[in-house]
């Protein structure tokens, strides 16, 4: 077996289990079942779009971890992943899937079984995406003598603090959503059709920057106009874009499955004062939490630092301002762990990176203004140097 396309050496993939073992050790679990497909990387390597039918890696307290997914993916598996044995990689055949006379997680209590992992507590991803409660209950229907305990967000709590490997890939994301910016300002113009434009975003995003190649966003260009961007979550349509209407492009840059988010306002024509009013309490306010983001702070003290300048200046956010990024697949490119919000305890420390997203959404429009920050033993580092601003064309 040939491992062909590790984005990591062994021993950063063996340190990741470590941690993890660790953590399993303390909560007493015996068997970890890890189905979130960033979870799944960050352990194993393994990387292909094969999400939509079940899939998970394994991880026993001892022995490497396995693969275990559809067969057609075996080979997706094979050039991916870390592991070496052939043991490592398990699949199942193709009658489990879409078929509502079996469940693919019959075949996975099979192999649970086979390797004598059935008879003490196993951690499942409970509020996962990709693991549904068919899914769990098949489990449960198989496995009577296991017990299984909710372990979700166990592994994304692992994969906070980045490593210097981790960090250089999020580096080359940030360079890559630099250019989307860049590509918006330059070709962006009343009358362009709003689908066209994505077109060049994603473009731009795929093409890369400085030599390195950008991979697909897990959430698709965000870029509504005038009252669509009233709505945090728009994406596009083939309306003309209009002069007098503010735009916010929410995207971001991939390299290797690490993503760094950044958005900006784009306005054609003369800013109106309200808009002008709210980027000067955005700017100020982002200014305020950026100056918590020491280690040792808690992420609400950015939160409360971030809402109390804004609250100065007349305005209110009623949602988080930020969230932990790194490795992520589709719907979402946040870790979901530490947020910035009043009550997120969590201790900030060096390479955690954060997206700082101080929006906006006003009566006929919104603004974004966001940073992805990197939390060093200085302090904040944004990752990007995008001017920090309204753009105006």
């Amino acid at each position: 077996m040939t491992t062909t396309n590790p984005n990591f050496t062994d021993a950063e993939y063996e340190g990741r289990i470590t941690r993890t073992r660790a953590e399993m050790e303390k909560r007493g679990i015996d068997l970890l079942i890890i189905s979130d497909p960033s979870n799944m990387n960050w352990i194993s390597g393994y990387d292909g779009w094969s999400f939509y039918v079940h899939q998970a890696v394994l991880l026993p307290l001892e022995g490497e971890p396995v693969w275990w997914g559809r067969g057609i993916d075996e080979a997706g598996a094979k050039r991916t992943v870390f592991m070496r044995r052939a043991e490592s990689i398990v699949s199942y055949d193709d009658t489990y899937v879409q078929n509502p006379q079996k469940h693919t997680m019959e075949a996975l209590a099979a192999l649970i079984i086979d390797r004598g992992w059935n008879t003490g507590w196993i951690g499942v991803e409970m509020d996962n995406y990709y693991y549904s409660a068919a899914a769990h209950q098949t489990l449960v229907n198989h496995l009577h003598e296991a017990r299984f305990e909710d372990a979700t967000g166990m592994v994304n709590w692992q994969r906070l603090v980045k490593s210097e490997s981790e960090l250089l890939y999020m580096r080359r994301a940030a360079r890559i959503v630099e250019r989307m910016h860049n590509v918006i300002l330059e070709v962006a113009e009343p009358g362009m059709a709003k689908n066209m434009l994505v077109a060049e975003i994603a473009k731009a995003g795929i093409e890369g920057a400085d030599g390195q190649w950008g991979d697909y966003p897990a959430i698709v260009p965000m870029a509504p106009s005038g009252l669509d961007a009233t709505a945090a979550h728009l994406t596009w349509d083939d309306r003309p874009m209009r002069a007098g209407e503010a735009t916010f492009f929410e995207i971001a840059g991939v390299h290797r499955r690490y993503h760094c988010p950044q958005s900006r306002t784009l306005f054609f024509g003369a800013v109106p004062d309200l808009y002008r009013h709210a980027e000067e309490a955005v700017l100020e306010a982002t200014e305020a939490g950026l100056a918590q983001c020491f280690p040792g702070a808690r992420a609400e003290d950015v939160a409360n630092a971030f809402n109390a300048a804004l609250n100065k200046r007349g305005f209110e956010k009623d949602n988080r301002c930020g969230y932990s990024i790194g490795l992520s697949y589709p719907p979402d490119w946040g870790e979901r762990t530490l947020s910035l919000r009043r009550g997120d305890m969590t201790e900030l420390k060096p390479g955690m990176v954060i997206h700082f997203m101080p929006a906006l959404w006003l009566e006929d429009g919104g603004l974004e203004i966001t940073e992805p920050v990197l939390i060093t033993e200085q302090g904040p580092e944004p990752l990007c140097t995008t001017p920090r601003e309204i753009f105006v064309k």
